[in-house]
């Protein structure tokens, strides 16, 4: 696959990017020479590899999930904050239903 000027500057156009011709004329064999490297890259064979969502393996620090774990916030102010609510509900902020 390969991009002529026209197809740039229709890119460009969509994106309301100003390019000049020569910023055009330069920009054509950059773009191919992406979209040719694009194609090398579906050329290789990754069949039995598992997808990689980071180079390093990763994993989340976790914290005890119980109220009043956080030293700013304490917990218990369920009714402190309610208080504010236009329309608690049950303990919780009621909101109007939406159906369309």
């Amino acid at each position: 696959m390969s991009v002529a000027p026209a197809d740039v500057a229709k890119i460009a156009a969509l994106a309301r990017i100003k390019v000049t011709p020569e910023d055009l004329a330069a920009m054509v064999p950059e773009l191919n020479g992406i979209l040719a490297w694009v194609e090398q890259l579906g050329e290789v064979d990754v069949t039995g590899i598992e997808p990689m969502t980071a180079v390093i393996p990763n994993q989340l620090r976790l914290r005890a999930d119980i109220v009043g774990a956080d030293p700013l916030t304490g917990g218990g102010v369920r009714d402190k904050v309610l208080a504010n609510a236009p329309a608690p509900e049950h303990g919780f902020f009621g909101v109007p239903k939406v159906i369309e």
